[in-house]
């Protein structure tokens, strides 16, 4: 009886190295993918010389509003859609934010009331296109650190469309410092998270529904 358990201590201790080594990896992994993932993060906003046939403004801030009908106001883009909008939020409540640009705003702004997360704003925008004939460049509007997921789940939902960030920068998250900021880390590391799980869900769904995702980013 003393062989065999000596040979259960010795696979136990092979399989707890192994558990070691592959956690230490996928540790390893992760926070590469993570310092990867905070260096493709814009920290200052640049001026944007791309033009497209739309815009959208997913919601989250007013300055991302804002930001989006600027394009709007220098003929950038001919109509815009803030998406994910509450359902008291009318036309009224956003030229309040811009009062110089009713007219434009009356005429050039749709609201979206479907979306609640960042899978429903890329399916809204694609109906939105749809319904407006609207192809081409379409440049997107959202925070700094959600961009990535934003262009991602707008790419799966819009193969073949030209997607232009248009990242927003505010605040804090106008440093680098990330790791002398432990609000900005947690909200880093928490949008990298879900990046990764949104990453991860379209790549099983277009295993089960393959179709080509074309997706050209464009910077400014």
């Amino acid at each position: 009886m003393i062989a065999p358990e000596r040979d259960k201590g010795i696979i136990a201790k092979r399989l707890f190295k192994a558990a070691a080594w592959l956690a230490l990896t996928v540790t390893v992994i992760g926070f590469a993918g993570f310092l990867r993932f905070s260096q493709s993060i814009a920290l200052e906003e640049a001026p944007l010389t791309r033009s497209g046939v739309a815009a959208l403004a997913l919601t989250g801030g007013p300055e991302r509003i804002a930001d989006a009908i600027e394009l709007l106001e220098r003929g950038q883009v001919g109509r815009l859609l803030i998406t994910g909008v509450n359902a008291s939020l009318t036309r009224a409540d956003v030229a309040r934010l811009a009062p110089r640009s009713s007219k434009i705003i009356e005429c050039c702004v749709d609201l979206g009331y479907e979306a609640r997360n960042t899978i429903g704003n890329a399916r809204e925008a694609r109906q939105w296109l749809a319904a407006h004939n609207l192809h081409g460049p379409v440049i997107v509007v959202t925070s700094n650190y959600h961009m990535p997921r934003a262009i991602a789940e707008l790419g799966h939902e819009l193969p073949g469309t030209e997607l232009i960030p248009f990242p927003v920068v505010t605040g804090r998250l106008r440093h680098g410092a990330w790791w002398n900021d432990l609000a900005v880390a947690r909200l880093w590391v928490g949008e990298y998270v879900k990046y990764l799980a949104a990453l991860a869900r379209i790549a099983l769904r277009s295993a089960r529904e393959p179709a080509p995702v074309a997706l050209s980013l464009q910077g400014p």
